[in-house]
């Protein structure tokens, strides 16, 4: 593998309005559409070996219309489980539990649909993407969720899925993961189109 381009899939109501959105399939905004049709060029004539997409419709729906016609969904690719926060904002958290934070406290048990997992069930599932990805011929794609993409920058680095909380990640934007002299770095974080 020579490098992975990463794609957060574009706004969907739920992000815009900042609600824990995990196996929720929630749908991109028309501006969430946009932000994933300005990521065409990037991917233009890109030759990926391997091109992986969370069974999300946000994710699928963002690699069609940037150009990723031919992928393959990966189910190690959702997003995070919030459990019993899927749909809830941070401040509501916070008006239960003052001092909650995700990176930290993680989250609490949901229903059959969102039983919720651990932070190290989530890096385990990007480990075995990054190893998947390292077999690749060329560059590989990866089109995903915030959270998600986040812990899989931290496992690429070799740290712990906790320290994801140091990379930001928007919607519709892209980042790259590479070597220098054999060693995984960032190439590009976060950028916008």
């Amino acid at each position: 593998m020579d490098e992975m381009i990463l794609l957060r899939h574009g706004e969907t109501e739920w992000s815009r309005d900042r609600r824990h959105t995990g196996r929720t399939d929630m749908p991109l905004t028309a501006r969430g559409e946009d932000q994933a049709r300005a990521l065409a060029p990037l991917v233009a004539g890109g030759g990926f070996g391997l091109v992986l997409v969370s069974p999300a419709l946000r994710a699928r729906r963002t690699a069609e219309l940037a150009g990723l016609e031919r992928y393959e969904t990966d189910p190690d690719m959702w997003e995070w489980d919030y459990g019993g926060y899927e749909g809830i904002t941070t401040a509501s958290i916070r008006e239960t539990r003052p001092d909650w934070y995700l990176w930290r406290d993680g989250v609490v048990p949901g229903d059959a649909a969102h039983p919720g997992e651990s932070i190290a069930q989530v890096g385990a599932r990007a480990d075995r993407v990054i190893a998947r990805a390292r077999r690749a011929q060329g560059a590989v794609a990866l089109v995903a969720h915030g959270h998600y993409l986040r812990i899989l920058a931290a496992r690429w680095l070799g740290r712990p899925p906790e320290e994801g909380r140091f990379l930001r990640l928007d919607t519709g934007t892209y980042s790259r993961l590479g070597f220098e002299h054999g060693r995984p770095v960032l190439l590009t974080w976060n950028a916008p189109v």
